[in-house]
C-alpha cells in the first residue's frame, strides 16, 4: 500500500537551535553595524527565506526603509543587502556554532524515522558554507541526515520547491506525495506545499515561538497555550497539513498520514 518513504527537515528551530536564536542575534547585529536598529520581531518576520532574501525583506520593511533613508539619505538598495551579507556571513559561522544543540527529542525522532525505514532529507535557509560550519557540529551530536540542500545550492530557494526537488533527486523519491515536510516556518512550510509534500509545522522549539527551551518553560502554562495557539493558526494559515509543538511529536501524525495515503488521499493541492 502506498506510505512514506521520506522526511525532510529544517535545521534552525525545528532540528537544532531551539528557538532558532543564531539567525535573530546576526541579523540585528549586521544592521546595527550599519546603525540601523531592528526589533526582534522584525528579524524574525521573515525567517525561513535564505539569508540574502531574508535581509532584503527586513531593509524593505516601512519603518527600516525610513530609518535607512533618513540616515543614508538615498534609499535601501540590493547594493547593501551585498553589503550586509558580507558582514552577516562571518557572524553567522560563529552564531551557528553557539546554537548547534539538537532540540529536545531530535534523537528518539531519529532513532525511529530510521526503525520505520524512511530517508532523512533536510532543505535550510543556511547557504553551504554556514552548512559546513552546522554539519559536522549536528553529526558529532547523532545527526546525519541522508542528504542536505542549501539556499546557495539552488537558484531560486523558499518559498519555491526548487530544494525539496533536490531533495527527491537525491532521495529517489518516486511521489512527492510520500514525503513530509517538517519546518517552524511560513516559507518552509510553503516550500513543501509547493513541491506537493506533506507539510507539518512546528510551533515550540521554531522561529516563531523565539524562546530557549529554559525561557520556554518558564512560561505560565496559560501564556504557552496562547503563543501555541497562535503560531499553530499561522503555521496552519501557510498550508500547513498538521502542527505539533516539536519533532518529538512527529511519530503520531506520520502514522496518521500513512493512514490517509492508505485510503488513497494525497496532499491538498497547492
Amino acid at each position: 500500500m502506498p506510505q512514506l518513504t521520506a522526511v525532510i527537515l529544517d535545521w534552525a528551530g525545528t532540528m537544532v537551535d531551539h528557538g532558532s536564536m543564531a539567525p535573530l542575534s546576526v541579523f540585528r547585529q549586521a544592521f546595527a553595524q550599519a546603525g540601523i536598529e531592528i526589533a526582534e520581531d522584525e528579524a524574525r518576520g521573515p525567517m525561513g527565506l535564505p539569508k540574502w532574501h531574508h535581509i532584503r525583506a527586513v531593509g524593505r520593511l516601512p519603518r527600516i526603509a525610513a530609518a535607512w533613508q533618513e540616515k543614508f539619505g538615498r534609499p535601501f538598495s540590493d547594493s547593501d543587502v551585498d553589503q550586509l551579507h558580507r558582514v552577516f556571513m562571518p557572524m553567522t559561522l560563529e552564531a551557528v556554532a553557539r546554537h548547534a544543540e539538537l532540540v529536545p527529542g531530535a534523537l528518539p525522532l531519529l532513532a525511529h524515522l530510521k526503525a520505520r525505514g524512511l530517508k532523512i532529507g533536510s532543505t535550510t535557509g543556511y547557504d553551504r558554507v554556514t552548512m559546513e560550519a552546522l554539519v559536522p557540529l549536528a553529526a558529532a551530536q547523532g545527526y546525519r541526515p541522508d542528504c542536505l540542500v542549501t539556499a546557495s545550492d539552488v537558484t531560486i530557494g523558499r518559498p519555491t520547491p526548487m530544494m525539496m526537488w533536490q531533495c527527491f533527486i537525491a532521495l529517489e523519491l518516486g511521489a512527492a506525495a510520500q514525503a513530509v515536510k517538517i519546518d517552524d516556518t511560513a516559507p518552509g512550510i510553503v516550500e513543501g506545499r509547493a513541491a506537493g509534500s506533506w507539510t507539518v509545522g512546528v510551533t515550540a522549539t521554531g522561529n516563531e515561538m523565539g524562546l530557549s527551551a529554559d525561557a520556554l518553560a518558564a512560561l505560565s502554562p496559560s501564556e504557552r497555550a496562547r503563543r501555541l495557539a497562535a503560531i499553530g493558526d499561522k503555521l496552519m494559515a501557510a498550508g500547513a497539513d498538521y502542527v505539533i509543538d516539536s519533532v518529538a511529536d512527529l511519530p503520531a501524525i506520520l502514522d496518521r498520514i500513512d493512514a490517509r495515503l492508505a485510503a488513497g488521499e494525497r496532499p491538498p493541492a497547492f
